[in-house]
């Protein structure tokens, strides 16, 4: 962290406002009261300074007496004035404002006194978005400010998935002998927006018919395709190369070979983002979610280049829902929704969530021949319910399940058994389940597909 007051107009305001010199920063800053207090930082000052003039009285020791009279000067000194308002204009600049995950952002934070009155004691607190990581220098500073003189202080956030906007930076001005404090508001709109490239994960577990369109799921309807399905009467009209010269040859009728049809499936990919779905392995280590959003995206692209309608929803308490669609504006769509959709954000989402209400608006929404790929960790019994009511109202589904419960705690070993016995249970119903852990989420399908085609 860097902080540097300047005069207004020296060259150092120039060199602040080129620190990143990739962005402009926004000069309005809205300012909002919020509060005035005493930090109590001389209390007990009065009693003791009594106390010593007491005592200095009563056994004659001037010495005492005058320690005790500077005492009581402190404590009303301290007990004179109000801490003056944070007339401070902020500006905040960022290097990058479409970062890649993962990548680190710096971020410059200038404030300039344009008040009449010095500032003797301030404190500015920025407000790093709760999906951002500080990984270098403290994002706060604590100086003194005359009138139009300029600090500036520096710190660097490591980007995430997600559109992360800045909250506004708190300002905290205490008098000279910091016995009073006064908090505000400054409020200077920034915002970045971190958006993942979408890579395809391989095949997916699509289960049976679900469209009319033709793409690469098998189906028990004869047709156009590529797999034998069974032979009829010769008619008027049949192409040539499906007759079946060997039965011609054989008994010298005519007959028609049928191949199975290969059609487009419609899918939705249902994530888990209720609050407990943001749990990790670890403290520093990837949500549910996190890992959730990711193997969908590559669900997502492996299954538009498929040739399928693919949708997008979220189980929790923000709504979130793309319509099944294909091409490339659709590609777009699903790509900007996995990545900046409130819903699906690194953070828990505010408010309660309902379950009957969201699951009877999710059945209206979902296209009567769609399929469900649900994306939960199964860290609680609604996950299970909720995948076989939807797999009871006629939509096959497939549970992916990242899986988060890695310990040696007695307490991670208990919700691990009760998320094994959570797979048990779908498998049981009839319900595909993929699980993955170190491993990524396209090996875990090659090997569950391997598993469901023997």
């Amino acid at each position: 962290m860097s902080a540097r007051p300047t005069e207004a107009g020296s060259p150092g305001d120039d060199a602040a406002s080129r620190e990143t010199g990739d962005r402009e920063a926004t000069p309005a800053t809205e300012r909002t009261p919020l509060r005035r207090s005493e930090t109590a930082r001389w209390d007990g000052i009065a009693g003791v300074a009594l106390a010593l003039v007491g005592v200095g009285v009563v056994t004659r020791q001037p010495g005492l007496v005058l320690a005790g009279a500077v005492g009581l000067g402190y404590a009303v000194y301290a007990r004179i004035g109000e801490a003056p308002e944070a007339t401070v204009e902020v500006s905040r600049t960022v290097s990058d404002d479409a970062p890649a995950p993962g990548d680190e952002v710096t971020v410059a934070v200038r404030a300039r006194n344009v008040g009449d009155a010095p500032l003797p004691d301030l404190r500015l607190v920025d407000g790093v978005p709760s999906g951002l990581e500080v990984v270098d220098g403290p994002a706060r500073i604590a100086t003194a400010l005359r009138p139009g003189a300029t600090a500036t202080f520096e710190y660097t956030v490591r980007a995430s998935r997600g559109e992360h906007e800045w909250e506004p930076t708190r300002g905290i001005t205490r008098t000279a002998a910091g016995s009073r404090e006064r908090a505000t508001e400054l409020a200077t709109p920034t915002r970045i927006v971190c958006t993942p490239e979408l890579s395809a994960g391989g095949d997916l577990p699509l289960r049976g018919l679900t469209t009319i369109d033709h793409g690469r799921v098998p189906t028990d309807v004869g047709g156009a395709g590529v797999e034998f399905h069974a032979t009829r009467e010769y008619r008027r009209g049949d192409p040539v190369k499906r007759i079946d010269w060997n039965r011609r040859a054989r008994t010298g009728e005519l007959a028609t070979l049928e191949l199975r049809e290969e059609r487009a499936a419609t899918v939705v990919l249902l994530i888990d983002a209720r609050e407990s779905a943001y749990a990790a392995s670890e403290p520093d280590a990837d949500t549910a979610v996190e890992a959730s959003v990711e193997a969908a995206g590559q669900a997502f692209t492996a299954l538009l280049d498929g040739g399928d309608r693919v949708g997008i929803a979220a189980v929790g308490p923000r709504d979130c829902w793309l319509s099944p669609g294909a091409g490339t504006a659709h590609a777009a769509r699903g790509r900007e929704t996995l990545a900046t959709d409130p819903a699906l954000a690194p953070t828990p989402s505010e408010g309660r969530f309902y379950g009957s209400l969201w699951l009877r608006r999710f059945r209206r929404r979902l296209p009567a021949d769609a399929q469900v790929l649900f994306f939960t960790p199964l860290l609680d019994d609604y996950a299970v319910s909720l995948a076989r009511r939807i797999d009871a109202h006629g939509h096959l589904v497939t549970v992916c399940s990242p899986d988060v419960t890695a310990g040696d705690t007695p307490g991670t070993r208990l919700v691990s058994f009760e998320r094994r016995e959570r797979l048990r249970e779908l498998r049981g119903a009839g319900i595909r389940a993929v699980e993955w852990g170190d491993r990524s989420f396209p090996v875990a399908v090659a090997r569950a597909t391997g598993r469901w085609s023997r």
